[in-house]
């Protein structure tokens, strides 16, 4: 199986490095997204960040260019939200879309309707010096890059992709300080439609259980045998 799998703020592809080295001896394909704006080197042009309609269309790109054989979509975090509208898109080119302790927006939605108040206050003070870039937290891998802040705040346009019939489930990280995804795990608990499965370890899983993230992820390739 494939998986293509899109990080949270602040950070790029290698976010998912340890999961990734995990899932590739199992066999399958991965690969890790590094959305615009986040590159090691820094953006294009920084007096112009990019939305989530850009990191929508990208992976929305990606997934159209994945060839053929079953295709994981999996976000972590602010990934959730770019997830979720490229599905809308290129719902019918996916097996299986992951929310890893993500945000999981409905129509309308946007990270920042949908995250904590401790979030929203650590986007407004991390933008302060520009209004363009919310500056990476303190304590954050170095390689952690500013997120750009349009991305936050614009809402997400689903409608198209409602009848996909592609497998969902979450991961959650479990209770954390702050977390935004305590209701919609509980939410998610009682619908149908939906995988839930709980990694204990916080907010960073593929970092703090890589191995259990994988067996997660493992568990939804189709059965070839």
């Amino acid at each position: 199986m494939k998986f293509l799998m899109v990080p949270g703020g602040w950070c790029g592809g290698w976010a998912f490095d340890p999961v990734a080295a995990e899932l590739r001896r199992g066999g399958h394909q991965v690969e890790a997204v590094t959305l615009a704006g986040l590159e090691p080197d820094g953006p294009d042009d920084p007096d112009r960040p990019p939305n989530l309609d850009t990191h929508i269309d990208q992976v929305a790109e990606l997934v159209e260019g994945s060839g053929g054989g079953p295709l994981a979509l999996c976000g972590h975090s602010y990934g959730g939200m770019v997830i979720a509208g490229a599905a809308d898109r290129v719902g019918d080119r996916l097996d299986q879309l992951v929310f890893i302790d993500a945000y999981v927006p409905a129509d309308g939605d946007s990270c920042w309707s949908l995250t904590s108040d401790h979030f929203r206050g650590l986007f407004t003070c991390g933008s302060r010096a520009d209004g363009r870039w919310v500056a990476v937290p303190e304590r954050f891998d170095p390689r952690a890059r500013p997120h750009p802040l349009p991305s936050l705040l614009q809402s997400v346009r689903l409608g198209g992709g409602s009848g996909h019939g592609y497998g969902r489930t979450f991961v959650s990280g479990g209770a954390w300080p702050a977390s935004p995804f305590g209701p919609l795990t509980e939410r998610l608990r009682e619908d149908p439609a939906w995988r839930v499965h709980e990694l204990p370890v916080g907010h960073d899983i593929a970092r703090r259980d890589p191995s259990g993230l994988a067996a997660v992820l493992d568990a939804l390739a189709p059965d070839t045998g």
